[in-house]
């Protein structure tokens, strides 16, 4: 079974970001996940842009993907996100990167960018291996 496999049978589990979100695993790797969004009207805040809470539950859910290789189990315990531009087009992606994989602690960085891949949002995540 691929890393990809794994990831996409076992998060099937998290109702909230790909049943109610519609995010979308696209590559699963050695401390490295990618996943998209495509935005909807749902995913809109009241100003018309995508909401701030839709882009973290993306990378949020990017940093489990990532963390969380077969037969582990990490959580986040902080998470800071800077917001850089508005989402324009169809589609968001994030990707997340291990900067540093501890006994038990690591540290993530995502970035979401939109479709035309202007950078949206920089996430820095600890997390907490148990």
């Amino acid at each position: 079974m691929t890393r990809k496999e794994y990831a996409e049978s076992y998060f099937k589990g998290d109702k909230f970001a790909t049943e109610t979100m519609g995010i979308e695993i696209e590559d699963v790797g050695n401390q490295y996940a990618k996943c998209v969004l495509k935005v909807n009207a749902r995913h809109l805040n009241a100003a018309g842009i995508v909401m701030g809470g839709a882009i973290f539950t993306l990378a949020d859910f990017t940093f489990a993907l990532a963390s969380n290789p077969e037969g582990t189990w990490t959580v986040s315990v902080s998470s800071t996100i800077e917001y850089l531009n508005p989402a324009k087009g169809p589609s968001l992606y994030c990707e997340a990167n291990c900067l540093k994989d501890g006994r038990s602690a690591c540290f993530y960085e995502m970035t979401v960018t939109d479709s035309s891949g202007t950078p949206v949002a920089r996430i820095l995540t600890t997390g907490f291996k148990k």
